[in-house]
């Protein structure tokens, strides 16, 4: 059971960024966005190169976690990401914190699952 919800915790975490990274080029073209934006989120962005560097690394770690590789790295990449996201929508942007709490559950769970690969990070003091 446990392994299951990896997989589904880790195809819907894949399919989120890679759509919403998408969408982010979208936005970045100047072309309308297929999926609805938060304009406090947009607002942050005033400068477009980080809106691309984010957008880039969502698509990236999208596509790692739909094709099941270097997922540690992927969990590692989105972190601060969906750090963001979660605490703009906890307390500018209401309108998404459905899905927001969904992305902290599931990318929870990932990070327990894969937790012994980063123990190490933990340490105090290294083994050399």
């Amino acid at each position: 059971m446990t392994k299951v919800f990896m997989q589904i915790s880790r195809l819907f975490l894949g399919v989120v960024f890679l759509v919403a990274g998408l969408n982010g080029y979208f936005v970045i073209f100047g072309l309308e966005p297929f999926i609805a934006t938060s304009p406090e989120a947009m607002a942050l962005f005033k400068f477009e190169y980080l809106l691309i560097v984010e957008k880039s690394l969502e698509i990236i770690c999208g596509i790692l976690l739909l094709i099941n590789l270097f997922i540690p790295l992927a969990i590692a990449i989105l972190s601060p990401i969906i750090a963001n996201i979660f605490l703009l929508h906890l307390f500018h942007d209401h309108s998404l914190l459905l899905l927001a709490i969904m992305l902290i559950i599931t990318y929870s769970y990932l990070l327990y699952y894969y937790r012994n690969n980063f123990k190490s990070i933990l340490e105090k003091k290294t083994s050399r």
